[in-house]
């Protein structure tokens, strides 16, 4: 193996403030080699910033292979030089249920078909339902504080990011209607408020934080169908943050693409409906920051990966049973981890957002 084009890409790429929680594992681990021995599988999605993610599991020690499916996007460049530096890739449809792993760090299930020997630390959200027949213990990195920086902070940046891209890029006083508002949702409408846009969320009412209301222009319940018809008149952007897959399944078509705003889909899921077709959707109904080269900005997804790292070694000095468990990811670690990226990373102003 030879990490020398990875470590060089990295170094012209970015600067250490940008990943202060995988700087600090990469050094600690490279002492302390938690994970020797250990056959990993990483199934995060695969972009250039998350190579500095497999960089901190190889200096603990592990034996990396990394995963990719058709549930999330990758970036093919990128995993050619995984390739090219003797790190082996899987494709989760042409791996066996009989191929075995220690420990396998997925995302939105894709490798829940096989059975790891110690647990699997799932990063999102969407995928946890998959585990529930698996007897092992799942770490669940998307249930405590630090994924909020990735959803809220980054996940926001990257829709306005990818927007200005496709060349929409004058947002002063438009109208956004935002369907969903939480985690990524209120990422969206924070970033739309600095921006000077004119914010509708449509989410489920009971459910929102007290302080969205100082963001928005207009709050609508999901249910109320008629005032829905007409906040989309005169939008300028519809964006989709349910989480929910045909979210929108009850909005009829010619009201959606009627009201000519841009539709984009901030979701894993299709949330639009099968009622909608893709081409009226940006980036065909796919998630839309995948579109980027850096789908988030790594300053906003370094905890959340230094976590999922951390939750492989935390199963396995737990040596819990061969049982399924679901495991919030302990209040110690997470406070460690986002004391080292208020302390030395880009987001000190920007964390009191989530806090």
């Amino acid at each position: 193996m030879d990490l020398k084009p990875i470590e060089e890409l990295l170094r012209r790429t970015y600067q250490e403030a940008e990943y202060p929680a995988l700087k600090e594992q990469m050094i600690r681990w490279a002492k302390d080699c938690p994970l020797t021995g250990m056959q990993l599988l990483d199934a995060t999605p695969v972009y250039r910033n998350t190579l500095l993610k497999y960089l901190a599991l190889i200096a603990a020690g592990a034996q990396l292979t990394v995963g990719i499916s058709r549930v999330m996007a990758y970036d093919p460049g990128i995993v050619r030089l995984l390739e090219e530096c003797g790190i082996p890739v899987y494709d989760a449809d042409q791996c066996h249920a009989d191929v075995t792993f220690d420990l396998i760090l997925d995302c939105a299930g894709s490798f829940s078909h096989l059975t790891p020997r110690i647990g699997y630390v799932e990063l999102t959200h969407s995928g946890i339902d998959a585990f529930q027949s698996n007897q092992r213990p799942v770490f669940f990195a998307d249930g405590g504080k630090i994924k909020r920086i990735e959803t809220c902070l980054g996940t926001g940046e990257s829709y306005f990011r990818a927007m200005q891209q496709l060349g929409y890029k004058d947002w002063e006083g438009r109208k956004l209607v935002l369907f969903g508002c939480g985690k990524v949702g209120s990422g969206i409408l924070f970033q739309a408020h600095s921006r000077g846009v004119k914010t509708t969320v449509i989410s489920d009412i009971s459910c929102l934080r007290p302080d969205i209301a100082d963001y928005a222009a207009e709050i609508i319940d999901y249910r109320d169908l008629p005032c829905i018809t007409e906040a989309l008149q005169g939008a300028y952007a519809v964006v989709t943050a349910t989480g929910v897959r045909n979210a929108l399944s009850r909005i009829p078509e010619e009201i959606l693409t009627g009201c000519g705003a841009l539709l984009a889909n901030m979701g894993v899921e299709d949330e639009f409906g099968p009622h909608i077709a893709p081409e009226s959707v940006l980036n065909h109904k796919l998630t839309l920051n995948f579109i980027l080269e850096e789908p988030t900005r790594l300053r906003y997804i370094d905890a959340t990966m230094a976590l999922h790292n951390a939750g492989a070694v935390y199963l396995k000095g737990q040596h819990f049973p061969p049982s399924y468990r679901f495991i919030l990811p302990p209040e110690e670690i997470e406070a460690e981890i986002l004391s080292i990226t208020r302390q030395k990373g880009l987001l000190d102003k920007e964390l009191a957002y989530i806090s």
